[in-house]
């Protein structure tokens, strides 16, 4: 498949008194494509987010990275040291779910407001704290087909309180998949079951993949837990999940 060539800019999406900074990506050849919202890692839109919403674009899609801690920490970007994944996770735990929510389909408004975009449905992928969210973001009636990767809490928390996020998957309109490694400790195997069999008891299309020995984080290549074996196999299977909204 050829990539595209693309554009990318940096957006505001506007709404009542909140404003949302977003980095945006699209083909730079006219045509109609579906829209992709990526979700942020606790480390903000910085260069991985960035480089993975660029990827997608080069796929033939207009994707779209709205900054989640943009209410508590504007512009916030950073790497991967002890203390960058401090700073993040204090952040992450200042959001609450609904406004995550609202954020998004501001994003998915925004997306589908462009001359350039299909209107029948999105995509959303989400990374660490944006796989969880992803994962609420399902919930969308917008979004066609989510790829979370790697959400830790799901089975045990939502963002702000209140019951977990996977007692909303009955609510999830399209596919999800959903992406971990057998040696991320931040994800005992029993989630991941727990999460597979929710999935399955609310008949939800979905594929839940376990990549042995790979680690928290294992998608990101500027991260030590990098695993390209595990990495590359999930890009595959995102590309597959994605083309569904063509």
């Amino acid at each position: 498949m050829t990539e595209q060539a693309i554009i990318t800019t940096t957006v505001n999406l506007l709404q009542d008194n909140i404003q949302v900074s977003a980095y945006l990506a699209e083909p730079k050849e006219s045509g109609s494509y579906p829209g992709v919202v990526v979700l942020q890692e606790i480390f903000g839109v910085n260069v991985h987010i960035r480089d993975v919403t660029e990827r997608i674009a080069k796929l033939g899609y207009v994707a779209i990275a709205p900054a989640l801690f943009q209410r508590t920490a504007p512009g916030f970007e950073t790497g991967y040291t002890p203390e960058d994944i401090e700073t993040g996770r204090s952040y992450a735990m200042q959001t609450k779910a609904s406004e995550l929510l609202s954020d998004i389909q501001l994003a998915i408004d925004y997306l589908k407001n462009l001359p350039q975009v299909k209107k029948d449905g999105c995509g959303c992928i989400g990374f660490c704290f944006g796989g969880h969210v992803a994962y609420l973001a399902a919930t969308l009636p917008d979004i066609k087909a989510t790829a979370s990767f790697y959400g830790a809490g799901i089975t045990t928390r939502t963002p702000g309180g209140g019951a977990p996020t996977v007692n909303r998957t009955r609510e999830i309109p399209g596919t999800l998949y959903a992406f971990f490694g057998t040696a991320d400790a931040s994800i005992p195997a029993e989630q991941v079951d727990e999460i597979e069999k929710e999935l399955e008891k609310y008949k939800i299309p979905h594929r839940v993949f376990r990549y042995d020995g790979a680690d928290h984080g294992f998608f990101c290549d500027l991260r030590a837990s990098y695993n390209p074996k595990a990495a590359a196999d999930a890009w595959e299977q995102v590309k597959q999940l994605f083309s569904q909204l063509n």
